[in-house]
């Protein structure tokens, strides 16, 4: 049965959701800095590339919140702290709290927002759970990849890109330095994880 929005259940979980993107927003970009200190920058681009969709999963929750304009919104909350200086944990615990928002979180806010007639942001919360599932599923790629050493080798042929330059290697083994722009081993990309920077030849 439709509610109203003030007294709603869902305006809370809205807010909770806000806070909880804008928060891995903000942890995202510290693993970035974290990672980039090691050299493995792509992983870094990787991270802040899914901290700019978290900030658009935020302001879609935000803006599902347009009709309460200058009030202010009481919840209660735990959010997670993930530091670490070790990639494969940044990666392993990022995997985590997307699954909870895919697996849980997400869906069971969206059931509340259409038990109380509020279709709209039931149907938002669905669809951002499904985008958290795909950011689940890269960081825990990631984190296999690095923890088997096989994010800059592989023990078949493969192909990696120079993210400065755009170069294309082929072998078993990103270069240490880049052929074309001199750029560190850093700056490579397995050439299949490229396709999030929008590359055309993978």
């Amino acid at each position: 049965m439709a509610i109203c929005f003030e007294d709603s259940k869902t305006k809370e979980n809205l807010m909770r959701a806000f806070a909880g993107e804008s928060q891995a927003r903000n942890r995202y970009t510290f693993a970035a800095e974290e990672l980039k200190k090691q050299g493995m920058y792509t992983i870094a681009d990787m991270f802040l590339y899914t901290a700019d969709q978290e900030r658009g999963h935020a302001e879609r929750f935000y803006n599902l919140l347009s009709s309460l304009g200058g009030e202010t919104v009481y919840v209660e909350g735990g959010y997670p702290i993930d530091y670490s200086e070790k990639p494969e944990t940044l990666l392993r615990r990022s995997a985590h709290n997307e699954h909870e928002e895919f697996d849980d979180v997400y869906p069971a806010f969206g059931d509340i927002a259409k038990e109380e007639g509020f279709l709209e942001v039931a149907s938002a919360f669905y669809q951002i759970a499904e985008i958290e599932h795909v950011h689940e599923l890269r960081f825990s790629k990631l984190a296999d990849m690095v923890k088997d050493s096989t994010y800059y080798e592989s023990p078949t042929e493969s192909k990696w890109m120079c993210t400065n330059c755009g170069y294309i290697h082929e072998g078993k083994a990103a270069p240490q330095v880049c052929p074309v722009c001199r750029h560190e081993r850093g700056y490579f990309i397995p050439l299949a994880f490229a396709q999030y920077l929008g590359c055309i030849a993978c």
